[in-house]
């Protein structure tokens, strides 16, 4: 796990993980695997992706996780995933509690 600042600007950028392209982008993972982070995530959880590109580069996400501090992990650890319009205003809006 890496800790960092959020280094994104708002607005469109290339967000792609490696091996993925544009049209394939998916904005939530779940988490398959939080071995060695068994504090910082929970297996089946939906976490939202922050954008970070240079993360990206290294196979790694920037998620907020259960301390409520975005950090850096593998993508190993996650499946990515999309939802319905519905679906994704109501996870969203679980954050904002």
């Amino acid at each position: 796990m890496v800790r960092g600042p959020r280094s994104w600007k708002t607005g469109h950028e290339n967000q792609a993980l490696p091996g993925l392209n544009m049209k394939s982008i998916k904005p939530f993972a779940v988490c398959l695997d939080n071995t060695g982070y068994e504090a910082s995530l929970i297996v089946g959880k939906v976490y939202r992706l922050l954008p970070d590109k240079k993360a990206a580069k290294d196979d790694l996400v920037r998620i907020a996780d259960e301390t409520g501090e975005d950090y850096l992990f593998h993508k190993n650890h996650f499946v990515f995933v999309d939802f319905p319009k519905t679906v994704k205003s109501k996870i969203l809006a679980l954050e904002k509690g």
